[in-house]
């Protein structure tokens, strides 16, 4: 059973496993495919089976993020009560998936809350290590004087070796 050689399911029990798997659809998509756009109702959760998959967002399709090692997950929009997906996932090779609808997946893990709370641990770990690689860019990017907040509409700038906040 592949998937609970997955970092997701790793240590979980198998029955529980065996739950999820029976409810898993594998898709298979070529290479340019759309999977779903940004914007989309968020309906289902995905893991990477084999392939490459490009998280985009934006109107210019900004790559966010590359999915690309077997067992990597996204779609987690359709897990966390987001209405919609936050992104759009195009296939830069031929791919293959195994597909979850949200909602039932969700009702498995409510049913189990201890395997069910491990899933969304190591999902939010996995999110946390995306997030970090996402600022780790935008930090390179970023003059050196300048530090955003992301989140406050303020800026930090460095000046004389005092920080000093000034509104955008």
């Amino acid at each position: 059973m592949f998937i609970q050689q997955t970092d997701l399911f790793r240590g979980m029990s198998k029955d529980f496993v065996k739950k999820v798997y029976d409810t898993a659809v594998k898709e298979s998509f070529t290479d340019g495919e759309l999977i779903f756009p940004e914007g989309e109702k968020a309906k289902y959760f995905y893991i990477l089976l084999k392939g490459r998959v490009k998280l985009e967002i934006g109107e210019f399709r900004q790559l966010v993020y590359t999915v690309e090692h077997p067992g990597e997950a996204f779609g987690w929009s359709s897990l966390v009560g987001r209405e919609n997906y936050s992104a759009s996932a195009k296939c830069m090779a031929d791919t293959k998936l195994v597909k979850f609808d949200g909602d039932t997946l969700c009702t498995l893990l409510e049913k189990d809350p201890s395997n069910g709370l491990q899933l969304f641990r190591r999902l939010s770990g996995a999110l946390g290590e995306r997030l970090i690689n996402i600022y780790g860019a935008f930090a390179f990017a970023q003059p050196s004087e300048d530090h955003r907040t992301y989140g406050s509409s303020l800026t930090l700038k460095q000046t004389g070796g005092e920080v000093s906040e000034s509104s955008q």
